[in-house]
């Protein structure tokens, strides 16, 4: 594998997921049915991925409890991003 430095004028890849569907109620982030998970792609920024769920959310617009959300991959994917995660766990 090769290894490429950054170049100063390019900027770091912030990976952003969008995904929606239907949630078993509005006071939660529950989904109805985990099979029918609307994966709308993944996007190289934050702008790209506003704009994906925002068409995704408007063509939605009928269903009450439809929801679309931006997840920032970027920070899953980043070593104390993970860390985080693991501390906001309850203990097994």
């Amino acid at each position: 594998m090769t290894q490429r430095a950054h170049s100063p004028d390019k900027q770091p890849q912030l990976l952003h997921l969008v995904f929606g569907g239907e949630l078993k109620t509005l006071d939660s982030h529950e989904f109805h049915d985990l099979s029918t998970l609307d994966i709308v792609g993944i996007f190289p920024d934050y702008q790209s991925a506003y704009v994906a769920w925002k068409g995704a959310a408007q063509r939605s617009v009928d269903n009450a409890m439809m929801r679309y959300f931006i997840v920032h991959l970027h920070r899953l994917l980043e070593p104390k991003g993970l860390a985080g995660l693991q501390s906001a766990l309850p203990p097994s």
